[in-house]
């Protein structure tokens, strides 16, 4: 019996989600929450052996609810089922310690083989966010030969890499987190990328990350 722990600020997503795994008999619900926060310590109670993880939600959502989840030792995986699937969100989530990553218009039976894979221990992506990171693997952006990052940008691309919010990252620099921002869209600009994830790709192609 694979035990399952819901994690989704939508009741109406949670209900029909517990309604399609009552109807086999090889999972179980053993849990709801309604945020990160939630998702941690239900988590830590009940020991799933899965977590299906929403990515954006309250309390400080799923890439966050990942990272404790692993900081507290707790081995149950986390699959994330979101409705977003830009680069950067599919790496941070990733890089967390995620297993897999579905879309929420995924069939109800994928999703029923994601949670047994996953808990296999089998990494799980959705046909189309796979696609997406072939392509960009395929195609990395250009990176300058010489960005001339500032050291405090240099400072916040480490903790960044590093796995770092831009709350943490704040408060690891003693700056605010609007410093924090600014410093990433100068960063952005002059590495000629759009998001965190990319950005700290090309830095490493670059040679500005160990």
């Amino acid at each position: 019996m694979i035990r399952l722990l819901l994690a989704d600020d939508h009741p109406v997503v949670r209900d029909g989600l517990r309604g399609m795994f009552d109807s086999v008999e090889d999972i179980e619900v053993v849990g709801e929450a309604s945020d990160g926060e939630q998702a941690v310590l239900q988590a830590v109670a009940l020991r799933p052996d899965v977590v299906v993880m929403d990515l954006r939600m309250p309390g400080g959502g799923g890439v966050e609810a990942i990272r404790e989840l692993r900081h507290r030792g707790v081995a149950a995986r986390v699959l994330v089922l979101t409705t977003f699937d830009e680069d950067a969100d599919v790496l941070d989530a990733v890089a967390a310690g995620a297993t897999g990553y579905l879309l929420k218009d995924a069939p109800g039976d994928e999703l029923l083989r994601a949670v047994r894979s996953a808990h296999r221990g089998e990494a799980v992506l959705s046909p189309a966010v796979a696609s997406r990171l072939m392509t960009r693997a395929a195609s990395p952006p250009p990176v300058a030969a010489s960005p001339g990052l500032s050291k405090r940008e240099l400072e916040v691309l480490r903790l960044v890499a590093a796995g770092a919010t831009n709350r943490e990252a704040a408060k690891t620099l003693f700056i605010s987190e609007t410093t924090v921002k600014t410093h990433l869209l100068h960063l952005f600009e002059k590495l000629g990328v759009r998001d965190r994830a990319s950005a700290v790709d090309a830095a490493h192609r670059a040679g500005l990350l160990s």
